[in-house]
């Protein structure tokens, strides 16, 4: 398998590549478990499908609000809404977890000499409140959000915004994202990139074509050939 070469910058996808969305259900005790995994996926979806259509419309609203419209018809379609739960569920967001790959990933990353970076739909305050609790301040040189454009990803403005962000063209980044729509439209752009196909997904019929599939985020650095 050929190194990437020419490399500056890694940039990652947050939700799903680095932070598991799933682990706010999962730490949720009030949850019946027979609707667990049901909550988990169809708030991912709802979540997800709010960003397009918003971005469409034109009728942006940030990544915490269109993530609480998303929970709340989940709840209501699961039939357990009670503010309760969804407040303690939005808290969770703000505390996913890791995937366990994650810091030895960053900090290899950074001991040969990459520049990375998170660029995420989710709002500052999000990212910080996640990066926070995950301990991962030290390994990471920017946190990128896509409210600084009032757009969401794959709209091209927040793959530019980033270039800009980060001084560097976007042949010479690596984007990792578990989202294939994510790193196929990152591709489509001109980034170089690592699809990190968690969930075993088909590759989308999209413009783009990823330059390497990986389940982990584990395999990256042998992918990248170290800045010169």
């Amino acid at each position: 398998m050929s190194q990437l070469t020419g490399i500056r910058a890694c940039v990652f996808d947050a939700y799903g590549t680095i932070f598991d969305f799933a682990s706010a259900a999962a730490r949720c005790a009030d949850i019946p478990d027979d609707k667990r995994a049901a909550l988990t996926s169809l708030w991912r979806d709802k979540q997800l499908q709010y960003t397009w259509l918003r971005s469409l419309q034109g009728r942006y609203a940030d990544f915490r609000q269109v993530t609480g419209d998303a929970l709340d018809f989940t709840l209501d379609s699961l039939g357990i809404a009670t503010p309760a739960l969804r407040e303690r569920l939005m808290d969770l967001y703000l505390t996913l977890s890791l995937f366990p790959e994650v810091p030895d990933t960053l900090r290899r990353l950074k001991e040969a000499g990459f520049v990375t970076a998170i660029l995420s739909n989710g709002t500052p305050a999000m990212l910080d409140a996640a990066v926070r609790s995950a301990g991962l301040h030290d390994l990471l040189d920017a946190v990128l959000s896509a409210d600084a454009v009032k757009i969401f990803k794959t709209h091209p403005r927040v793959y530019e915004y980033c270039l800009q962000q980060l001084g560097v063209q976007a042949t010479e980044v690596s984007f990792q994202s578990s989202n294939a729509w994510d790193a196929y439209a990152a591709s489509a752009f001109g980034m170089r990139v690592v699809w990190c196909n968690r969930y075993g997904q088909r590759r989308e019929r999209l413009p783009g074509a990823p330059d390497h599939e990986v389940r982990s985020l584990a395999e990256l650095p042998a992918l990248l050939a170290p800045p010169g």
